[in-house]
């Protein structure tokens, strides 16, 4: 690994997190279900190539050389690797995953495939511990509707954008203890948290919807966070 990804890797890997100390009680629970864990991978990655999901989605998220992206919940890698090709040398990635065995798998992968423009790192349930002001975009591909806390989680994670950063979320159009997340439900758990719908695309081929969010205004109090139903 190159001494400038050594050193990427320990500033990402040291991070204590973004958001300020909260007691979890101050954020309102999630009014609706949560999926289990139960794969590190959506799909196949010949499949997904295939259906050229990963250049889409990146196409679409405006993905360039010299980016700075974190894909949280990332299993396999299967877009870290692919995020990587695509902002070079010059760009940097930091996968992140709540499940040991599967973050050290990616690592073992990212070793493998000399990626030395990503680091890899555990994350928590309830705060992905980003640094602040860090990335231009956050990936977040198939795994909105199994974060347990997604008020808590989303307000931790929004001071590690960069003022024009946003993040994008891909997922399928089901109830989310179906492995999906109905987008009007996204746009709102999103909304409670000061978060803003920039972009949305349906991604039937992929089995899904795109969307892309940027942080607005003021972080709110936990306190005041009002929690959205699933109908």
């Amino acid at each position: 690994m190159r001494v400038e990804a050594l050193m990427v890797a320990l500033l990402f890997g040291g991070c204590t997190g973004s958001g300020e100390d909260t007691n979890r009680s101050g954020f309102p629970p999630a009014d609706r279900p949560v999926s289990d864990i139960i794969s590190s991978q959506f799909s196949d990655e010949e499949t997904r190539d295939r259906l050229n999901e990963a250049e889409t989605v990146m196409d679409m998220a405006d993905i360039e050389e010299g980016m700075t992206v974190a894909d949280i919940g990332a299993g396999n890698g299967y877009y870290t690797v692919r995020l990587a090709r695509r902002v070079g040398d010059s760009g940097r990635v930091l996968a992140e995953d709540v499940i040991a065995e599967t973050r050290d798998r990616l690592a073992e992968r990212v070793t493998r495939e000399r990626l030395d423009n990503v680091s890899v790192r555990l994350g928590e349930f309830a705060d992905p511990k980003l640094p602040e002001n860090s990335f231009d975009r956050i990936f977040m591909v198939h795994m909105y509707h199994e974060i347990e806390s997604p008020y808590e989680f989303l307000w931790n994670m929004r001071p590690s954008l960069r003022p024009e950063g946003l993040v994008v979320v891909v997922d399928a159009d089901r109830p989310t203890n179906r492995h999906g997340t109905p987008p009007d439900l996204l746009r709102c758990e999103f909304e409670a948290v000061g978060y803003h719908l920039v972009a949305f695309r349906e991604m039937p081929d992929a089995g899904g919807y795109f969307s892309m969010f940027a942080a607005r205004g003021e972080r709110p109090e936990p306190q005041s966070i009002e929690a959205c139903g699933q109908d």
